[in-house]
């Protein structure tokens, strides 16, 4: 995933508390499924420390703000001023989450999140076009018109909504002819970032459930592509030995020292830890091998918090790896340059 979605992360002050947790397969069920969970997730939270207003704004989130279609789980993250990642997630963990600490954990989330989870939908017909946001909550508003006239009022719109709320991705429904003459209106950099969407009209209009699944296919076939080529481009590199890939725990973190990652690629670290400086602006995987480095040990911290995080610091994009990789110490990268 590209690291721009969490960069609000890195001006939020800590401690975060990061909750992950199943939804039901339809909105009432998912509502009252919620509300059944949510004294359990309070009870972790409060037992690790988490402070009452961050868990106020979380309680929220978790019971108030269900998505307008079902997937597989949610993802919440919040630090000390608010709620900073509302996501849904395709598959959700066996059992729900919890963590409070000094530092965000959105493992999960690359593992199961979605490439692009702020989008437009734009469902064109010929008298005009039924366009609604995705983001924390689904917001919908049509466009009237005909012809070239309603294709460039669409296109603008698009434009215009894209803009204002920061969406990452269009994806766009309807007939064939339709579709193509709505891209041709778009502006090239906003051509470039949409979907046309194949979907087929039945008797009673669109069914949005197909749409959806479309949409998360097309997201996921993405994210997988991204793994593909990650792993390729790390296991070529290790095999050339030249220096533009790293694995294990010393190497990624001199790589991130140097602000050389491309790519953070992240397998199983399991429990691991890394020992940083006050300012947390060098890691190391001991307190040896940070001092080192000229940086006085100051704190401890979980591997699969700190590296990511550091990782969204230098621009780096992030990949969960499955089986395909199995990098030392459950830690590798794909470098921009060899740092040595």
């Amino acid at each position: 995933m590209q690291s721009d979605r969490f960069r609000p992360l890195l001006a939020t002050p800590g401690p975060f508390a990061s909750v992950f947790f199943a939804d039901a397969a339809d909105a009432d069920g998912a509502a009252a499924q919620a509300r059944r969970q949510w004294p359990a997730l309070r009870e972790q939270l409060k037992r690790q420390g988490a402070d009452d207003s961050v868990v106020a704004e979380i309680e929220y989130v978790v019971t108030e703000l269900d998505p307008p279609i079902r997937r597989g789980g949610r993802a919440v993250v919040a630090g000390a001023t608010g709620v900073v990642l509302n996501e849904y997630l395709l598959r959700a963990a066996a059992e729900p989450i919890v963590r409070v600490s000094e530092l965000p954990y959105i493992v999960p989330i690359l593992e199961n999140g979605l490439e692009h989870s702020n989008y437009l939908l734009v469902v064109v017909d010929p008298r005009g076009a039924l366009i609604t946001i995705h983001k924390v909550i689904r917001r919908s508003e049509t466009v009237d018109g005909s012809d070239t006239p309603l294709r460039c009022a669409i296109a603008d719109r698009v434009g215009e909504l894209v803009d204002d709320w920061s969406l990452e991705a269009v994806f766009l429904v309807g007939d064939g002819e339709l579709r193509a003459k709505l891209l041709a209106a778009l502006p090239e950099g906003l051509r470039n970032r949409t979907t046309s969407l194949p979907v087929g009209i039945g008797r009673g209009g669109y069914d949005f459930e197909e749409i959806q699944r479309a949409v998360d296919t097309t997201l996921l076939r993405r994210r997988l592509s991204l793994i593909d080529n990650a792993t390729a481009r790390f296991n070529a590199e290790i095999g050339r030995n030249s220096g533009l890939a790293a694995e294990g725990l010393g190497a990624v973190c001199s790589a991130l020292r140097n602000g050389a990652v491309d790519t953070m690629i992240i397998g199983e670290i399991e429990d691991a830890t890394v020992v940083a400086d006050a300012g947390m602006k060098t890691v190391a995987p001991s307190a040896d091998a940070l001092s080192e480095q000229g940086a006085a040990p100051a704190k401890t911290l979980r591997a699969d918090e700190a590296l990511p995080l550091l990782a969204i610091s230098v621009g780096a994009s992030l990949v969960r790896t499955d089986e395909r990789i199995t990098p030392a110490d459950g830690i590798g990268a794909v470098l921009r340059y060899a740092p040595y």
